[in-house]
């Protein structure tokens, strides 16, 4: 499935006196799942109403396997989607629902059947629309994408109304539908969901890209946020020790310190040296959500 690779290149959408993409860039492989993440007016859904050609750019491209969605020559073989929570006649049930679209895209009956189970709606499958939950509307949602068994799929916060059964559940299945080589691009504000999901990372801020990478990378081009913590009895005489060093020691409680600006060999060198006795000594990384909110200080959409 090499051609599901997505290219974002210069993409740039103006709205009057609001740029709501700015000259975005950006790829997405095939076989990963990446998470495209940003504030609120960042630009995301914008960006992906784009790729799939619901919004014209004002300038930039974005393709899928190398051709815009609009010339792909069997799209819905080649890319579900969900942008919403799914949205079908409150009278009709969620099986008849999934029906109706595979008449009309000319998909086999048995498909809404398969991809009812896939996202576990099978119990569900005679109720009516009307009476199912945020949740399993999103579940229904991503069966309705996948009932054309694409090489890409694109949801845009699909975790929203899930409770964290649901939320395990999603992971576990974006996961297993990446390790079958597909394209998995994510949007969500779910930050340490993300951490977990997501092999990729795209964060944009004021419609442009600020960060990409693989988690790691992501999380490693802020190390230095990271802080060590330590735990000694003698806490007056290591942080002299520590400020000797020009690094910021601030109290953890019981005997505990928070140290910025060294790394941990430094501060065991320093504890040493002092002969300060140890009880802990840590690296502490800087979670996602704290990476994300550094990286996109300040940032506000453009108006």
């Amino acid at each position: 499935m090499s051609d599901g690779q997505i290219v974002v290149s210069g993409l740039t959408k103006h709205y009057k006196n609001v740029r709501a993409v700015d000259n975005l860039s950006f790829t997405v492989e095939p076989g990963r799942v990446t998470g495209f993440l940003g504030p609120n007016g960042a630009g995301k859904t914008t960006t992906l109403r784009m790729l799939l050609n619901l919004v014209k750019p004002t300038a930039g491209t974005a393709t899928i396997g190398g051709q815009r969605y609009a010339d792909l020559s069997d799209p819905l073989h080649t890319v579900g989607a969900v942008l919403e929570a799914s949205s079908a006649h409150k009278g009709r049930t969620g099986i008849n629902h999934l029906r109706v679209i595979c008449a009309a895209a000319g998909f086999p009956r048995s498909r809404a059947d398969e991809a009812l189970a896939m996202v576990g709606l099978s119990p569900a499958a005679k109720r009516k629309f009307k009476g199912y939950s945020l949740g399993m509307r999103q579940r229904l949602g991503i069966a309705a994408a996948m009932l054309g068994d694409p090489k890409v799929l694109v949801l845009d916060e699909p975790a929203n109304g899930l409770d964290p059964e649901g939320i395990r559940w999603m992971r576990d299945l974006l996961k297993s539908l990446a390790s079958q080589g597909r394209t998995v691009l994510v949007s969500s504000h779910l930050l340490s969901e993300m951490q977990l999901l997501a092999d990729d990372l795209v964060i944009i801020a004021a419609g442009k890209l600020v960060r990409q990478g693989t988690v790691d990378q992501v999380m490693d081009s802020m190390a230095h946020s990271a802080e060590v913590r330590v735990r000694t009895p003698q806490v007056e005489e290591l942080t002299s020790a520590l400020v000797a060093l020009n690094a910021t020691v601030t109290p953890n409680g019981e005997g505990g310190l928070l140290v910025a600006g060294v790394d941990a060999p430094s501060v065991g060198r320093a504890a040493l040296k002092a002969g300060v006795e140890l009880h802990e000594l840590t690296t502490e990384r800087p979670d996602l959500e704290r990476v994300f909110l550094e990286l996109t200080a300040g940032k506000a959409a453009i108006r």
